[in-house]
């Protein structure tokens, strides 16, 4: 039989596997970088409803609390999506959360993200907390920046 004290040990914590996607200004950005910050991870692209329902949470939520996480929302540019028509919903909306372009479906690929929106959670230690599906709202939103926020 085992000691007790292994049956007891905490399951081990699955690191955020790295991407590389593109900022505003055309530079390859990892989402090692942001490591040390809690992020918010979002996959969006502008012709998802599900998602268009969902930024405005995030966008107040940027708002509030920009500076203790990191939002990384992440444009699905690699497929119907253009750098062109993101942006151009972006600034439409009057968005002004950071955003991301996974020009090579890097982000993508590695996250799995085929249904959109999907959102990550990501302790400050880079591990992944949790995920969710589709549209969330705020109630939601701020559950998930609890779990990794500590709040």
């Amino acid at each position: 039989t085992k000691p007790a004290e292994q049956e007891t040990t905490e399951p081990a914590k699955m690191t955020a596997p790295d991407f590389t996607v593109y900022d505003a200004q055309g530079n390859k950005v990892n989402l090692s970088d942001f490591f040390g910050k809690p992020i918010v991870l979002n996959f969006w692209a502008s012709w998802c409803g599900p998602c268009k329902m969902e930024m405005p949470d995030f966008q107040e939520k940027y708002l509030t609390m920009g500076e203790e996480l990191q939002f990384l929302m992440v444009n699905m540019t690699a497929g119907r999506e253009t750098r062109q028509s993101a942006d151009e919903f972006i600034t439409q909306q009057g968005y002004t959360f950071p955003v991301f372009y996974d020009l090579d479906a890097d982000a993508a690929y590695t996250y799995s993200a085929t249904s959109l929106p999907t959102t990550y959670f990501i302790s400050a230690e880079g591990h992944l907390v949790a995920r969710a599906v589709g549209a969330i709202d705020a109630n939601t939103l701020q559950r998930g920046i609890d779990m990794i926020c500590g709040g």
